[in-house]
């Protein structure tokens, strides 16, 4: 595959830890391939141009889990990679940026959800550190275990 062949985006994504230091995920499916199957991803998105990471990153944090917090609030980026993926027919390649966030607790509020998230992301839930470890389901970033351990350590 050529370079030509991906559409090029810039994402921040936030790694939200509650008091326990269990990370919140999302479980979505690409609606155009649902063959593909399903998976566990960090909240985020793409970023608006010229949009500040941390600030798309805060807001992508509101209209994914309803939790309202500043940019200044957030520490990082603590972790980038640039992945290569397919989605409705599409392909990205994606350099995304993941910030580190922490809450006592949070209720998921869904209601910002876009009409892509709508169609593509089916539930959420709090994982440990030993769930993530032991899971056989598909979690992104593929080292998300190792930065959970990380983030719970110095944060």
């Amino acid at each position: 595959m050529t370079t030509t062949d991906y559409d090029d985006r810039s994402a921040a994504r936030v790694l939200l830890l509650d008091a326990r230091d269990r990370v919140l995920l999302l479980h979505g499916y690409d609606p155009g391939d649902p063959a593909r199957g399903s998976w566990w991803f960090t909240p985020g998105g793409g970023l608006e141009p010229d949009e500040d990471p941390a600030a798309g990153a805060a807001r992508e944090l509101f209209e994914e889990t309803g939790l309202r917090l500043d940019a200044a609030n957030l520490a990082g980026p603590v972790y980038e990679q640039v992945v290569e993926f397919p989605f409705e027919g599409r392909k990205y390649r994606q350099s995304e940026g993941f910030y580190l966030a922490r809450c006592e607790q949070w209720d998921v509020d869904t209601s910002g959800f876009t009409a892509l998230e709508l169609r593509s992301v089916d539930g959420h839930r709090w994982w440990s550190l030993d769930e993530l470890r032991t899971t056989s389901e598909r979690i992104y970033p593929a080292c998300l275990a190792d930065l959970v351990a990380s983030a719970g350590e110095g944060a």
